[in-house]
């Protein structure tokens, strides 16, 4: 069977099980993601084994430290990737929630309802811990996905694919939901991205080039995103201690991921006193400083800044530092170099906070377990503040589990009502007065049962 074939039984096969999936209550899927959670930890050997073998061929390729850093598994990692995996079970369920309902001047009462997509194709590089993010996000909002791993993370992809697929055995739903196509050929994405006939959305989760190439060739609707340039602005009232802690936390914690901070915006008023102890907080976790003429003058071990760095993601211990004069001109910065996949305001003035508009309190922390219910598997990592493009699909989607469901009704296309994070809901630290901004939970929502007994939402008025 030559490789476009394999590729097409894999997403058949995908498409049939995603029949079953699509009705199976909340109990069940539940159970499924424990016993997936359960298996990633009694396995972790047999995992990290897998891994030593990606590992020793990238070294023998030369590939960078930022590349081996994102392809490493470690007991620790493979814990929070369990962790992940526990928190999507314990989101709400989104299959069957009820949108919006009104009713037609003649009496016809019309609801939109989540309902899942049905297969979803992920496509992502060099990072494992995706395989099991990626299938438990797809589950929990009954979609079955179909896994295609980058080439240097085959044996390790191959592993964790084919341990989650036995749970989702053993829990009582069919192993077909969790599909991964096990070939370095790049054939096989070629193959996977025009199968329109069993795939209903494409998520790439990787760099430029991947990105692109997705975009031009899927006949498939694909959810896409753009390089993760992500940006701290620390402002004039914020909290010295924790905007010290947050920037090095967002750069060092783990340079190689696609939401750790790159740019680091300073108000000028704290510059002064906030540059020189953060400057040797970062130098002391390795970190190259690359400053402008004014962050210069407080530190003058940094390199110059070019025009250059402020649109550089540079996946390294490498952060470009800027001063500003006003908040105005930190987000002018942010919206001509940013890409919008996060960005932090550490501040202790509320408002300030509220008119970033959407943003995010996190980068790079914890890799998405800190601060949120759960991790997400779209494109760029997990912040909280997201901009994706979705191309073929009505309209900009979360991509986590309540983005995963399309929302439906009688009245005509379907779409899918985004729900993107806004800082309309700042929390408090314990530990200080200052705030930092942060994405608000979607409140839980009504879900579907037997036809005749729908909980409903207030009925427009004709």
């Amino acid at each position: 069977m030559d490789i476009a074939a394999r590729v097409q039984a894999k997403a058949r096969a995908a498409k049939e099980a995603s029949r079953v999936l699509a009705l199976a209550p909340t109990r069940t899927k539940n159970e499924v993601l424990t016993q997936m959670a359960r298996g990633l930890e009694e396995k972790a050997a047999t995992i990290l084994e897998a891994n030593r073998a990606d590992l020793a061929h990238a070294r023998s390729k030369g590939l960078t430290r930022a590349f081996v850093d994102r392809l490493t598994l470690t007991d620790g990692r493979i814990e929070e990737m369990a962790t992940g995996v526990r928190q999507v079970a314990a989101l709400p369920d989104p299959v069957g929630e009820v949108v919006e309902t009104w009713r037609r001047p003649n009496g016809l009462e019309i609801s939109r309802v989540r309902v899942p997509l049905g297969v979803i194709g992920f496509i992502y590089e060099s990072r494992p811990n995706v395989t099991a993010d990626a299938a438990a996000l797809c589950l929990k909002s009954g979609n079955a996905v179909v896994l295609r791993g980058g080439s240097e993370a085959i044996e390790s992809n191959t592993v964790i694919a084919q341990l989650l697929a036995k749970s989702v055995e053993k829990a009582g739903l069919p192993a077909d939901v969790i599909q991964y196509v096990d070939t370095p050929d790049r054939a096989a994405v070629m193959a996977l991205l025009t199968l329109d006939r069993y795939v209903d959305l494409i998520i790439p989760r990787g760099g430029e080039e991947l990105v692109r190439v997705v975009n031009e060739r899927a006949t498939v609707p694909v959810l896409k995103h753009d390089k993760g340039l992500c940006h701290v602005f620390v402002d004039e009232g914020a909290d010295l201690d924790m905007a010290v802690a947050i920037a090095v936390n967002a750069k060092a914690h783990r340079v190689s991921v696609c939401n750790a901070m790159e740019t680091l915006l300073v108000h000028a008023a704290i510059a002064p006193r906030y540059l020189p102890v953060v400057a040797a907080r970062l130098g002391e976790a390795g970190v190259e400083i690359r400053g402008d003429e004014r962050t210069r003058a407080f530190v003058p071990a940094a390199r110059v800044a070019e025009e250059s760095d402020w649109d550089t993601e540079y996946l390294d211990s490498i952060v470009a530092v800027k001063v500003v004069d006003s908040l105005d001109e930190a987000m002018a910065h942010i919206r001509r170099h940013g890409s919008g996949l996060a960005e932090a305001i550490v501040t202790s003035d509320l408002r300030r906070a509220r008119a970033c508009g959407r943003i995010s309190v996190r980068h790079g922390s914890g890799d998405g377990y800190l601060h949120v219910q759960a991790p997400r598997a779209g494109p760029g990592g997990r912040s909280r503040a997201h901009h994706y493009e979705v191309r073929r699909v009505r309209r900009r989607a979360d991509s986590g589990v309540a983005g995963r469901c399309l929302a439906s009704g009688c009245s005509g296309a379907p779409s899918t009502p985004s729900t993107s994070a806004t800082c309309s809901s700042p929390t408090r630290s314990a530990s200080s007065s200052s705030w930092t901004a942060c994405s608000s939970s979607r409140p839980p929502c009504p879900r579907i049962s037997p036809p005749g007994s729908w909980p409903r939402p207030p009925i427009a008025s004709p």
